[in-house]
C-alpha cells in the first residue's frame, strides 16, 4: 500500500516549494490545479498540493507531527521558510514536548521531539 498526504490550498506551486523545503522533498510532479513532491530518499508519503477556492478557516482534522532532534532549531528554520508559530512555548505531555507551527497557508503541523 502506498500512502500520499494530500493537502487543500490556494497556491499548490507556494505550498510545494515550502513542504520541499521544510521537510527534505523534492518536487515531482504538476497537473492541473495539482503539484507533488516526493521524499529525497525515497522514504516517507508522496504529498499532493491540490488547488480549491476555499480558504482555511477552522482547525485541522489531521495534521502532520513531524519528530525532529532538536524542535527549536527546527521551529526556527521553518520560520525562516515561512511558517508562523502557533505556540509561543513547547507543549509538554505525556513526556513528550512539540510545538505547534502553522504552515504558510495557516495548516498545523507539529514539530515533536519523540
Amino acid at each position: 500500500m502506498e500512502i500520499q498526504v494530500n493537502v487543500d490550498c490556494a497556491d499548490p506551486d507556494a505550498m510545494m516549494t515550502f513542504y520541499a523545503a521544510a521537510l527534505g522533498y523534492t518536487p515531482y510532479g504538476t497537473a492541473g490545479g495539482y503539484r507533488s513532491a516526493i521524499p529525497n530518499d525515497n522514504v516517507g508519503p508522496k504529498i499532493v498540493f491540490q488547488k480549491v477556492p476555499e480558504a482555511k478557516v477552522v482547525k485541522n482534522r489531521m495534521h502532520l507531527d513531524l519528530v525532529v532532534d532538536d524542535i527549536e532549531a527546527e521551529a526556527a528554520r521553518f520560520e525562516a521558510l515561512g511558517a508562523r508559530r502557533m505556540s509561543a512555548s513547547p507543549v509538554v505531555e505525556h513526556g513528550c514536548s512539540w510545538i505547534v507551527m502553522a504552515d504558510p497557508e495557516g495548516n498545523e503541523l507539529c514539530l515533536c521531539d519523540s
